[in-house]
């Protein structure tokens, strides 16, 4: 990280030389929030670094996805907040965020390197916001030995897959995982709604009540409910991910960026001979999984220490992180570090290969695209715990969707993008 080095340094120099040494002194310490998700991990070991190169102090909390929504929302809203930097999920609270005028423009920031389609939700107006930090895309993870036991090959449609887990059931192990819990289930459940050929939202009026729409949502909840872990309304992938490395599920659809941390063998009890990675599997109607941009980095539109974030920023989005980002098996949002090839020597050729056919086929959103995205997210996710908890077979479900979509469609009147 030479060149971040010499960058810093030379930054660093015409700060102290602006500000005056002693209120530099007095300035040189930033508070960053970042999220409990594998690239957080990563920039919070390796902050020393930061400190130790810059001479700035770090103060970092790491927190689960929902509770740093919802301590961001309330100490800006209450103009309360001392931080500087912080992880920010473009999709869910991107919108929101940028209406309230909490982010911090990134002018002069180098966005070369990400894809058009990347920036598309971390830009608003002709300024952009956000530095995107992972893309993320759905998978089918399998237990190779399992499948191959009973004989199965790899399921490439949703009928194969329902095929493959009434063969793969049995006390002992679950056939099928997906995240259960109302709204974390939305985001997962997406892949399977375009596959069917339904849509969320469409020209910002909600549609998820259509005939695809509601076929998807029940055979999501037929097969969680017929072929899924005991309790599953209640887990997300951090509840999902462990009975997998437990080998207690057979087959998982989420997440691309959870590979790393599956066959991470300090935490798993499967050999990565044992672990599988595969597209998503097509529906009905295509194969278009989402591929989004679930997390990126923004400095405080109230941080009283904008340069000293800035400097962060650039150091937590720089190449050469980008690079280390990848070697642990997290998906991310440069593009030139999956096309170094020494990165990509090192790299599952299972996240290569899936990463390309999303790229090609996939859908940039996985939820919503709405300000009001969490309200959202609870009302569609109570269509998934009636579909899973009746196995799909809810005779109320397609009442349930048209009142939820009302709902929805009263969430975008509300703040002014309906029809929009």
């Amino acid at each position: 990280m030479k060149k971040f080095i010499r960058i810093t340094l030379v930054a660093l120099a015409s700060l102290s030389i602006a500000a005056g040494g002693s209120a530099q002194a007095q300035t040189k310490e930033i508070r960053v929030l970042l999220a409990n998700h594998p690239y957080g991990e990563l920039l919070k070991s390796a902050i020393p670094e930061f400190e130790s190169t810059t001479g700035i102090k770090v103060n970092a909390e790491s927190l689960q996805e929902s509770h740093l929504t919802a301590k961001l929302t309330t100490e800006f809203a209450t103009n309360s907040s001392s931080v500087d930097v912080f992880m920010t999920r473009p999709l869910q609270e991107g919108k929101m965020f940028y209406k309230n005028g909490w982010y911090e423009p990134l002018a002069g920031y180098d966005f070369s390197d990400y894809p058009k389609n990347v920036m598309s939700v971390a830009t608003f107006g002709a300024k952009s916001y956000i530095v995107p930090l992972v893309t993320e895309w759905q998978v089918l993870y399998y237990r190779k030995d399992l499948l191959a036991g009973a004989g199965i090959k790899v399921p490439a449609t949703f009928g194969e897959l329902e095929a493959a887990a009434k063969k793969l059931n049995s006390e002992s192990v679950a056939a099928f995982a997906s995240r259960g819990k109302g709204a974390a289930a939305v985001t997962q459940l997406s892949s399977y709604v375009y596959n069917y050929g339904g849509q969320y939202l469409d020209k910002g009026v909600a549609v998820f009540d259509s005939k695809p729409a509601v076929d998807a949502i029940r055979f999501y909840g037929m097969l969680l409910g017929s072929y899924g872990p005991k309790g599953v309304t209640s887990m997300s992938w951090e509840n999902i991910m462990p009975l997998f490395q437990a080998g207690k599920v057979a087959m998982w659809t989420d997440a691309s960026v959870f590979y790393g941390q599956i066959i991470d063998p300090a935490k798993t009890q499967l050999g990565v001979d044992k672990v599988g990675i595969a597209n998503f599997p097509a529906g009905p109607k295509t194969n278009s999984p989402f591929i989004v941009t679930s997390w990126g980095i923004a400095v405080a539109k109230q941080s009283k220490k904008k340069d000293l974030a800035r400097l962060f920023v650039d150091w937590a989005t720089s190449k050469e992180l980008a690079a280390k980002g990848m070697l642990a098996n997290i998906t991310m949002a440069r593009s030139s570090v999956w096309e170094d090839k020494a990165v990509l020597a090192k790299v599952n050729p299972g996240l290569v290969e899936t990463r390309a056919f999303a790229a090609k086929n996939g859908n940039p959103l996985d939820r919503p695209y709405m300000s009001a995205v969490g309200e959202a997210r609870d009302l569609i996710g109570e269509l998934i715990i009636e579909s899973i908890n009746t196995k799909g077979a809810s005779p109320n479900l397609e009442k349930m969707a048209k009142e939820k979509v009302e709902k929805v469609n009263e969430l975008l009147q509300d703040t002014g993008e309906y029809g929009k």
